[in-house]
């Protein structure tokens, strides 16, 4: 479900996303060498995630399947709707958890937040922002995506702590090479998945 959002979703953002990316690793490269401050890989690439993330919510909650339905102001009335397991409730109740655990944990890691409570308020006030101004574009207010949004947030949250609580137990995961060196063998593994790169076949081909 979340490759097909991201293969569907970077055809149409990807000139946006080059554009900004390009503009803000000029600026942010050229103040790390003149501050001379030190190059974190697997710092800055959490912060550059954070803002492919922006654009691509922006464009999802903004662009993508327009909806004409009537609004819901009823707590848990859309999202009884669904039956388990079929594909409008992995579409429309689980994918709406996932598209803001990224939100939640991108959230708590630059505000080194480990108060739920916290991450609670925020996703609150993105998600309500976001049913709000999909209400005035020509879609529909939905009190249960609010609902669903704040679980992921909430769920974003959750796994920050967690992560942290792990680094913070074993020794060789507070050394920043490691870290980074993990980050990019995580990052090729994204990138292989997402693209269906079966390396093992490449090296036999």
């Amino acid at each position: 479900m979340i490759k097909d959002i991201f293969l569907e979703t970077i055809p149409d953002v990807w000139p946006m996303i080059v554009i900004i990316l390009v503009i803000v690793c000029s600026l942010r490269i050229t103040y790390l060498i003149t501050r001379h401050k030190k190059f974190q890989f697997h710092k800055e690439l959490i912060y550059l995630i954070a803002i492919i993330y922006i654009l691509c919510l922006f464009y999802v909650v903004t662009f993508q399947d327009r909806n004409y339905g009537v609004s819901n102001y009823v707590p848990f009335k859309e999202i009884f709707r669904y039956r388990l397991g079929t594909h409008k409730f992995i579409k429309n109740i689980l994918g709406n958890i996932v598209l803001f655990i990224p939100y939640g944990f991108i959230a708590s890691y630059i505000l080194n937040n480990k108060k739920i409570s916290i991450t609670f308020i925020l996703s609150l006030i993105v998600s309500l922002t976001i049913e709000i101004v999909q209400y005035y574009i020509g879609r529909v207010f939905d009190i249960d995506d609010i609902i669903l949004n704040v679980i992921g947030g909430i769920t974003g949250g959750l796994l920050f702590v967690g992560m942290d609580a792990i680094r913070s137990k074993i020794k060789i995961l507070r050394n920043d090479t490691v870290v980074d060196i993990l980050v990019i063998l995580l990052l090729l593994i994204v990138i292989m998945y997402s693209f269906n790169i079966n390396i093992f076949g490449m090296i036999r081909g």
